[in-house]
Order: structure tokens, then sequence, then C-alpha cells
């Protein structure tokens, strides 16, 4: 039985090798973990044989949804798009040992992404029209919908029930998140209906890999159905000219093999309010995990919250101006 507040406590480096060679893989031993806290990730073996193990954090995702990352994964790869697609081993991707299910990957090679290097975001863009004509074809039956239900309203009880939240703060953090769902459901509802299709999700620089050819996705683990404006915010920093530049050189890219609804700018800032919502909610449900106080110890103390709900309250702020991105 799995613990739920410390699901991967017996998963050691034999259990992961056992794990391995239980599906043929052996890897010589050599063993070497990955960055990462939702889940666990493991290098196995080493130069172009080796593989990424991925163990899933048990009751996260059911294995219909895993599945359909996987099928996603692999209709990606099969069209040539740089995708870390699950292998397929005797008709299946996703395994169990014991009580954990993992699947494997191949380890591609890549560096961190340089995305003010010149040309970067071009290939970016163009890659990410490429994947979203893909995710256009069909639709997920079991992943979630990135919207505001689960990212917003649920987020907020998750925060309002944690002990972490000091007393204190409860209802200033009520109100403050509140006001932001307020003004994240009248964006949406202002921004008229915009096609919903198969999407990374959670498309960041970290993951991201670079290659000669480009950018490598290695991480659909919250890939779902969302506008296309979601893979694209967050590759964006800066000051907002800084940002309207970047943003010229991504649609430069994506214009090549898809198009962007324009009324989808409009919905930027409402994703990076659901973002930062569901992320303090992350962390709270996740604080019993040894990695999570280690990763993020500020979420222990009353300054962080006290924080936040600045944050929370700028962001409202932010809703209320102007679309910092233009056509």
């Amino acid at each position: 039985m799995i613990a739920k507040s410390q699901p991967f406590s017996g998963l050691g480096p034999d259990v992961v090798l056992d794990a391995a060679a239980s599906v043929g893989f052996e890897g010589g031993g050599r063993l070497f973990a990955l960055n990462s806290y939702e889940n666990r990730v493991y290098r196995l073996g080493a130069g172009g044989d080796a593989l990424v193990l991925k163990f899933y954090r048990p009751e996260r995702w059911t294995d219909a949804q895993i599945g359909e990352e996987h099928e996603f994964a692999l209709e990606l790869a099969a069209a040539e798009l740089p995708v870390a697609a699950p292998l397929v081993i005797a008709g299946s991707t996703l395994f169990r040992f014991r009580e954990y299910r993992f699947a494997a990957f191949p380890c591609l090679p890549g560096r961190a992404p340089e995305l003010d290097a010149p040309g970067a975001r071009v290939l970016l863009g163009r890659a990410l029209a490429r994947i979203h004509a893909i995710g256009a074809t069909r639709t997920f039956r079991f992943r979630p919908r990135i919207g505001i239900e689960r990212l917003g309203l649920q987020a907020r009880e998750q925060v309002l029930t944690s002990e972490l939240l000091p007393p204190a703060l409860a209802t200033s953090y009520a109100a403050a998140a509140d006001a932001l769902l307020e003004r994240v459901r009248r964006a949406f509802v202002n921004a008229g209906p915009v096609h919903d299709l198969r999407i990374h999700g959670d498309c960041h620089p970290g993951n991201l890999l670079w290659n000669p050819q480009g950018p490598v996705f290695v991480d659909l683990d919250d890939c779902g159905s969302g506008p296309r404006i979601q893979d694209l915010w967050m590759l964006l920093s800066g000051d907002g000219a800084e940002q309207q530049r970047q943003w010229n050189e991504l649609l430069e890219g994506y214009s090549q093999f898809g198009e962007i609804d324009m009324r989808e700018l409009t919905l930027v800032e409402p994703l990076r309010a659901l973002r930062m919502l569901h992320h303090a909610a992350w962390v709270v449900q996740r604080w019993e995990d040894p990695a999570f106080p280690r990763a993020f110890p500020w979420f222990g103390e009353p300054r962080f919250w006290e924080r936040h709900v600045g944050d929370l309250l700028e962001q409202v702020g932010a809703i209320d101006d102007p679309p910092l991105l233009q056509r």
C-alpha cells in the first residue's frame, strides 16, 4: 500500500533497477535521478543507449489519462515532431512494478534552451504550430480541460483548507482569489468561444531541450484541452516591449504552419492568474511529500503568503489593463 503523503518512499534504486529489468532493460546499474517533483524520473544507462524512466505519482492521473498522454506523444513523434515519446514494449507504454506505474522514454540529447538566440523563437513557434495542427485532429476523452474550474476554483479551496495558509490571512486570500477569479471569468466571457484543442499544457523553458535542429519537447505530463495561447505565453518574459518583441518572433514562426485567434491574446493574463492560483495549491497539496518542503521552504513562512496575496491583487490589475500583446 502506498502512503498518499509519501508515495515514493519505497522507490529506492534497487526498486527502480528491478522495474527496468521487468521490461527488459538492464542499464549496467547506471542510474541517475533527474530533477522532478510531481513524478520521479531517472536516467538509466549511459551514452546512446540511455533511457529515461518516469514513475507516475499515484492517484494523480488514471491509466486512461496517462494512455492519452502517451498516444498524443506517439502521434507527434510519428509526424517527426521533436517530442520525447514513450517506448512501446510488447504493445504497451505503461507498466507496473509492485505498486508503481512507470514508462520508458528515449534519452534525447539537448541542452537548456537559449530563447533569445537569433531565430530561436521562430523555430519554437513553427514547432508549436505543427503540434497544434496534430492536436486539432482529435479530442481528448479523459485528459482534463485547462480552465477556471480545476485551476482556479478547486485551487482556491485547496489553499483555504491547507494548514500552510496562516489563519490571519485566510480572509485576505479568499477576497483576493475571488476578485481574481471574477476577472478571469469575465475575460473568458468577453473573449467569446475560443477553440480548445489538445495542447502541451505546460510549455515553459524547463520542459524544453535544444539540439542543433531546434526545440525538443520532453514532458507532456500536463497535456490537456485548452486554447493555443496557453502553449505560447509562458515562453515570454521581460517588460511589455520585450514581450511584444518575443511574441512577434513566436508568431512569425507559428504563422508558417498555423493561425492564432487573436481574441486569445486577451486570455494571457487570465491564464497567468490561473497558473498562480494552481501553483500554490499544487505545493500545499504535496507538502507532506518530503521533496516539496525541501524545494519550496518559503511556503511554510507567513511572509510568503503575504506576498502571494499581494501578487494576486496585482494580477487583478494586470487583467484589468489593456492586453499586453498586440497583433
